[in-house]
């Protein structure tokens, strides 16, 4: 083969520019041939890669020169990615050039910014020969390195492998550079690795501690002291090397150090450093009794609001400590109170968070705070523009709303309306923090009340349908306590309150203990749905006034008011029964029982109740319309309530006395043709309606409170009003003749008369075990006799009483348990008969 010879014509390649080639000497027998230096440009990233696997350094420190500048363009690195270069340019690092080291871990350092390169870099094994350069002679191979791996570090597998290098002491010896970014780079390589446990250990091992407080110490250094700190911190998160530090006295010189510095971040980063420990109960003891508390309280008072916020925060934590808790009561509130003031926000929520764990579970910080003036400016952060400050100043109010005399000063702020804007909030967490200060601080009429004037019910009833456990918790509560005044009942009705309560408790999953509370609370007020839904009236339960038994209805299924069953015509239906003792021709105030025809529920307010809580129920119903029974015409005479009812019913009685038994039937068919009307609806439309009226009834509550209720014996009252009871039903019936007893053809024309499916429990004549149940239970709770009401099946209701057994009577010590008896008011009247005894089953069940 002839020797090839270059033609002189064809043109170089694009991506290299002419050459100077000059034959030069020829050495050695085997003819290598050296030439002059090649100036040698190229534009393309793979010809620049290709030059790393060169054997001369001056080209290879040329090479990793020019691909760090082009991982300097993102578009360059995607490209150096997909060549693999790191493999080559981690391979640089194990000659002893130093010119090649410093560009090689350059173009490390740039390009380990990026996640997909660390993972590269991680396993092409570029952690071990980067912690090795960290005793480069050279400075900028050490910054470049230390650079790499703090950019490494972020990942926890390169910080596992860090651990197993033993980067650490190499790291700590670049502290003594005289270089400060090397420092600061060193510093913050540290702060990322020591989150790891096994770090802090191994720090603590290398004497890192040391290494920091001389950092510390150091005025010149001030500029890396922030950075030390935030490495101090992780250190104080592990229980041995704190107590190192506390036993060497370093933790004093910490505290120290952090109060008197005049640098607020310094300041800022040893509170956070505080924080960030003292989750931990052990170190929070430590620090308690190092009193750190003293450290924060000075740091309140820093001018700067970061410094500020950072020491609320630590304070936050650290009063979960009780020693803490009680420090802070004479040092610590009144600042953090002066805090809620501030123009910035966010110090305004640290206070407040602060405030808030203090106050918790503590009445002498509770006290402490509202003696500071706290109440206002919390009362004022409820509009405030930050979610975590309302619902920290939330909970601090609601801590003080468990002190009565607190209540009271927080009611004279306006706090209900004030709450307005945080129940409407669309955060769950101010929504159940202002659903739980509802609950506090409605426990008085005066400020449910104000609640509702404000318009504050319809936000609180709409939580009760949030997603959020503690919220829809909360909302139940504060409906529970709201229930108690039967007036904001009668609104949360209106709301449909119980309809969603009801919805609620359907549900395993969304149903609590306080729902199910605030259902039996408003049921508590609406007893004839309770009754239709439990069948069950306790002996607290007082039937008043437009109460009405519809008979048992299916959970979910909604009761219809008063006046849309009386306004139905007569039907197959069971009929519904009816206690009302006021007089239609007075016009009273409305009851909730009236009020069920706007709002679908409702219970009446306006009733006779119980002599023995006549007293009671002017107190503690002040909005009460009660009106009722001629005994309470006698008790309150200048109350003009009910007095035509009392002066018919008399006049009626003592003229009956001189009249034949026919004419006695006629006057009594003329008072039942008179209710009809009523009961249809008939009259101008446009009078408000009011329920049909019980002549009789109101006959019996006369009767009976004249001659049972001064009965002094218990036992006897039960056996008369049994008595009295079966008499106006038909009297006694004995098991065998039950079924010829007639009342369904009774009952029957009795709707047929008054044109209505609802009868009055007055006019029923013919009554058997439901009919006389409930005449029982609503004439004893018009004269104070304590009883139940249990409905049964088939038709079968009874009434249940507790005594004391006989034979226990004159004993000696504590009160023996009472006992359950049921009334007979059918085959003996006046029969008690011991609960679940033989005789008491029969007359109970079919």
């Amino acid at each position: 083969m002839g020797k090839k010879i270059k033609k002189e014509a064809e043109p170089p390649p694009k991506d290299v520019l002419p050459r100077n080639l000059q034959r030069l000497n020829t050495m050695g027998a085997a003819g290598n041939l050296y030439f002059d230096p090649l100036t040698i440009e190229s534009k393309k990233v793979a010809t620049v890669v290709l030059m790393l696997n060169s054997p001369e350094e001056e080209i290879l420190a040329k090479a990793c020169e020019a691909i760090y500048r082009f991982a300097l363009k993102d578009d360059v690195k995607k490209l150096l990615r997909e060549l693999d270069v790191m493999s080559s340019v981690i391979a640089q690092l194990a000659p002893e050039e130093v010119l090649i080291h410093e560009f090689a871990t350059l173009c490390l350092a740039n390009m380990s910014a990026e996640y997909t390169s660390k993972v590269q870099i991680y396993e092409h094994g570029g952690l071990e020969p980067l912690i090795r350069l960290l005793a480069s002679p050279d400075p900028d191979v050490k910054k470049n390195s230390i650079e790499c791996i703090y950019n490494l570090a972020q990942d926890f597998q390169c910080r596992a492998m860090l651990q197993e290098l033993n980067a650490i002491p190499s790291i700590l010896d670049l502290l003594k550079s005289e270089y400060p970014i090397i420092q600061l780079l060193a510093l913050k390589t540290l702060g990322v690795i020591t989150n790891d446990k096994e770090a802090r250990a191994m720090l603590r091992d290398n004497q890192g501690v040391d290494h920091l407080i001389k950092v510390l110490e150091t005025k010149e250094l001030n500029d890396l002291h922030t950075e030390a700190l935030s490495v101090m911190a992780n250190c104080l998160e592990d229980m041995d090397t704190l107590v190192l530090i506390q036993q060497t006295g370093i933790l004093k010189k910490l505290l120290s150090f952090a109060e008197n510095s005049t640098i607020p971040d310094i300041q800022k980063n040893a509170a956070k450093a505080i924080t960030k420990a003292a989750y931990d109960p052990e170190i929070r003891k430590l620090f308690h009794e190092q009193e750190v508390e003293k450290c924060l309280v000075a740091l309140l008072g820093s001018e700067n609001d970061g410094t500020k916020i950072a020491a609320c925060q630590a304070i936050s934590v650290m009063c979960e400590n009780s020693g803490s808790k009680e420090f802070f009561n004479n040092q610590g509130i009144p600042q953090l109170i002066q805090l809620l003031k501030s123009d910035s926000e966010e110090v305004r929520e640290a206070a407040a968070l602060a405030l808030a764990n203090l106050t918790t579970c503590n009445t002498a910080n509770v006290i402490a705070a509202a003696e500071a003036d706290g109440i206002d400016p919390l009362i004022n952060i409820l509009s405030s523009n930050r979610d975590g400050a309302i619902a920290n100043a939330a909970t601090v109010l609601a801590n003080m709303a468990m002190q009565e005399p607190l209540r009271v000063k927080m009611q004279n702020h306006d706090v209900m309306h004030a709450l307005l804007g945080p129940l409407c909030s669309a955060n769950t967490v101010v929504q159940s923090k202002a659903a739980l200060m509802v609950a506090t601080t409605a426990c008085d009429v005066e400020a449910r009340t104000e609640l509702r004037n404000s318009g504050g019910l319809e936000p609180l009833v709409e939580l009760l349908c949030s997603k959020n456990d503690e919220v829809r918790r909360h909302a139940s509560w504060a409906v529970m306590v709201c229930a108690n005044d039967e007036l904001m009942a009668v609104e949360l009705f209106r709301l449909g309150a119980l309809d969603i309560l009801e919805e609620i408790n359907l549900s395993v999953s969304r149903k609590n203990k306080f729902s199910e509370a605030a259902y039996n609370k408003l049921l508590n007020n609406y007893l004839s749905l309770k009754y239709s839904l439990t069948g069950y009236l306790s002996s607290s339960n007082i039937i008043n006034d437009g109460f009405y038994d519809y008979g048992r209805i299916n959970p979910g299924t909604k009761l219809l008011p008063l006046k849309d069953l009386c306004l139905q015509e007569p039907s197959d239906l069971r009929a519904v029964l009816l206690v009302n003792s006021k007089s239609s021709d007075v016009s009273p105030p409305a009851s909730m029982e009236d009020k069920s025809s706007d709002i679908g529920y409702g219970r009446s307010i306006s009733s006779s109740s119980s002599l023995r809580r006549v007293s009671k129920e002017k107190t503690n119903y002040p909005f009460s319309t009660r009106s009722g029974s001629p005994t309470e015409d006698k008790l309150e005479p200048t109350s003009g309530r009910n007095t035509a009812v009392s002066k018919s019913t008399t006049k009626e009685k003592g003229s009956r006395k001189g009249r034949g038994k026919k004419e006695e039937e006629k006057v009594k068919e003329e008072e039942e043709v008179a209710a009809a009307p009523k009961l249809t609806g008939e009259g101008s439309p446009d009078k408000e309606w009011y329920p049909p009226s019980d002549l009789d009834f109101c006959v019996y509550v006369d009767e009976v409170t004249k001659s049972i209720f001064p009965i002094t014996n218990i036992e006897e009252q039960i056996e008369a009003l049994a008595k009295y009871v079966a008499e106006k039903m038909g009297g006694k019936v004995s098991k065998e003749k039950l079924h010829d007893f007639g009342w369904e053809l009774h009952i029957s024309e009795l709707k047929f008369q008054l044109k209505s499916n609802v009868v009055p429990i007055g006019q029923i004549k013919k009554g058997i075990f439901y009919h006389r149940a409930l005449l029982f239970k609503a004439l004893a709770d018009k004269i104070g006799i304590g009883c139940s009401l249990v409905r049964g099946e088939y038709g079968r209701a009874w009434n249940e009483v507790k005594l004391m057994n006989e034979s226990r009577k004159g004993l000696i010590g504590a009160l023996p348990p009472l006992e359950v008896y049921v009334v007979d008011l059918m085959f003996h009247p006046g029969r008690l008969m011991k609960l679940r005894s033989k005789e008491a089953d029969l007359y109970r069940y079919l």
